[in-house]
């Protein structure tokens, strides 16, 4: 057994005593008591009984003689600690988490992008899976309640038809008129060269039957509609409205995704078709503006274009109609009960979904292209 005024040490024990007043003016003497102590470790088990006052300045030779984490094991079963010293010790350990924090990591080697790249590959395969998972729930879903008219839900499949597909109208229309007019205008620019104008035609028209017109429409609902799907179910998470169903017995896939599938499968068909029009009447009105090609004869080029241009491009709508909704949808279930979390599942299901639809245009298109359709 090792004594001084304000540290005794019982080595068969491996406890530590401490006593006195531990206060800034006997700073020195228990430093001093601290560094005798410190040669026979461990120290196992703190005795609090005899200390009479505590201070944040002496609290931390404690800490630095056993290390913050050491200390904070031990305080959890110390005996004979009083209220306010053990506020004092928490405080301070507060204190060194937050230095912990705030400390620079230290400089990684050139050779970490390795984990990096590896860690986000793995994330990668796992939302993947779980996106897999989850169209395989909803198609299972389906298939158990489309035979069943009764369990329809009308009422939320007229709400979301409104909401994304008729009320997107304006604004699809207009960009799609925009993007017609630039099309013809950067046709125009390149092909007068050749002394082809009469070709911006062919352009406009291909370029929106096969691509533009289904593309503009599922890029803008896949920033306007997924986002404001998951918004909305990711509230009805942080509300508990979904726990609410659960308790109740309710299907979630079946009252939130199907409706909202469904929805898009219907509107957005009918939204490439009004993207691709409106592109061609913007199309229409640079050639007649600009190029001095009249109407009838912008309409008879067009209609020499084959109509099986049209079917490709509108035969992708549907797929990107459901990796669009269910991806909206998987996010906003992902959401946790956070307003942050709203928001940052909201951006992911945005970017997701434009990815996934630019994915998949690539590979209807080599696909097409490999058919020659």
């Amino acid at each position: 057994m090792s004594d001084s005024s304000f540290v005794a040490y019982d080595s068969s024990k491996q406890l530590l005593k401490l006593s006195g007043a531990w206060s800034f003016e006997n700073y020195s003497a228990i430093d001093k008591s601290l560094h005798q102590v410190a040669s026979q470790q461990p120290i196992q088990f703190l005795d609090f009984a005899e200390l009479e006052r505590l201070d944040l300045n002496t609290a931390s030779l404690l800490a630095e003689l056993i290390s913050p984490t050491q200390l904070k094991k031990l305080l959890e079963s110390a005996q004979q600690l009083q209220p306010t010293h053990r506020d004092i010790f928490h405080q301070l350990l507060r204190a060194y988490d937050i230095q912990a924090q705030s400390a620079p990591q230290a400089t990684r080697p050139w050779y970490s992008f390795i984990a990096d790249l590896g860690a986000w590959v793995s994330k990668l395969g796992y939302q993947f899976i779980v996106l897999m998972n989850f169209i395989g729930r909803v198609l299972l879903t389906m298939l158990q309640v489309l035979p069943q008219p009764q369990r329809w839900r009308i009422t939320s499949w007229f709400f979301h038809m409104q909401q994304a597909g008729l009320a997107a109208i304006p604004i699809i229309a207009l960009m799609g008129f925009l993007v017609g007019a630039v099309v013809a205008f950067l046709g125009a620019t390149v092909l007068r060269d050749f002394g082809a104008t009469i070709y911006t035609v062919d352009l406009v028209a291909f370029g929106f039957m096969r691509e533009l017109g289904v593309l503009l429409a599922a890029i803008l609902l896949a920033g306007r509609t997924a986002s404001s799907f998951t918004a909305q179910i990711g509230a009805m998470k942080v509300n508990e409205e979904l726990d609410a169903m659960q308790v109740e017995q309710l299907d979630s896939v079946e009252l939130l995704v199907i409706p909202r599938i469904l929805a898009l499968l219907i509107m957005l068909p009918l939204l490439s078709f009004i993207s691709t029009l409106a592109g061609l009447i913007g199309g229409a009105v640079v050639a007649i503006a600009s190029l001095d090609i009249s109407p009838t004869q912008y309409l008879t080029i067009l209609n020499e274009v084959p109509i099986r241009h049209f079917w490709v491009g509108l035969s992708k709508a549907p797929f990107f109609a459901v990796i669009i909704a269910v991806i909206g949808c998987l996010e906003g279930f992902k959401v946790t009960n956070s307003a942050r979390s709203i928001g940052e599942h909201t951006t992911s299901s945005v970017v997701q979904a434009l990815f996934a639809v630019i994915l998949l245009d690539a590979i209807a298109a080599l696909f097409f292209m490999e058919m020659q359709w």
